[in-house]
C-alpha cells in the first residue's frame, strides 16, 4: 500500500528565541493528519540563533535541546507515526562530526522507543 511521508527541516524556532512555535505548528498539522512516517531534519537548537550566540539562554544547551526532542516524542504519540530525527551540524548539542552518531535518549519511556 501507499506510505505517506512527511519532511521537515530546522530550525523550529524563530532566528532571535527558542520558543518553539514553528514546531508546535508543526506538531499541529502532524494531529491532525498523521503521515505513516514523519522525517525531522535539524537543527532542533541551532548554533546560528541570536540566543545562542550571545549565551542569553537561561537553561543548558543539552536542556534546551532535551526539551526540543521530548515536545516531539510527546507531540506525535498520540498520532502513531513513525519518528525519525536527523541531527544537523548545527545542532549546538549534538556532536558535529561525520558521520553523526544518531541521538541519545537514556530517558525515553519505553514505549516511545
Amino acid at each position: 500500500g501507499e506510505r505517506q511521508v512527511l519532511v521537515a527541516c530546522g530550525p523550529f524556532t524563530p532566528s532571535d528565541s527558542v520558543a518553539f512555535e514553528p514546531l508546535s505548528d508543526l506538531l499541529g498539522v502532524l494531529t491532525r493528519d498523521p503521515p505513516d512516517v514523519c522525517v525531522l531534519f535539524g537543527p532542533f537548537l541551532d548554533s546560528k540563533n541570536e540566543q545562542v550566540e550571545s549565551c542569553q539562554l537561561l537553561s543548558s544547551f543539552s536542556d534546551v535541546s532535551r526539551l526540543c526532542l521530548r515536545t516531539i516524542v510527546e507531540g506525535t504519540r498520540s498520532c502513531g507515526c513513525k519518528l525519525v530525527l536527523v541531527p544537523s551540524l548545527r545542532d549546538v548539542s549534538h556532536d558535529f562530526v561525520y558521520p553523526q552518531p544518531p541521538f541519545s535518549f537514556p530517558d525515553l519511556p519505553k514505549e516511545d522507543k
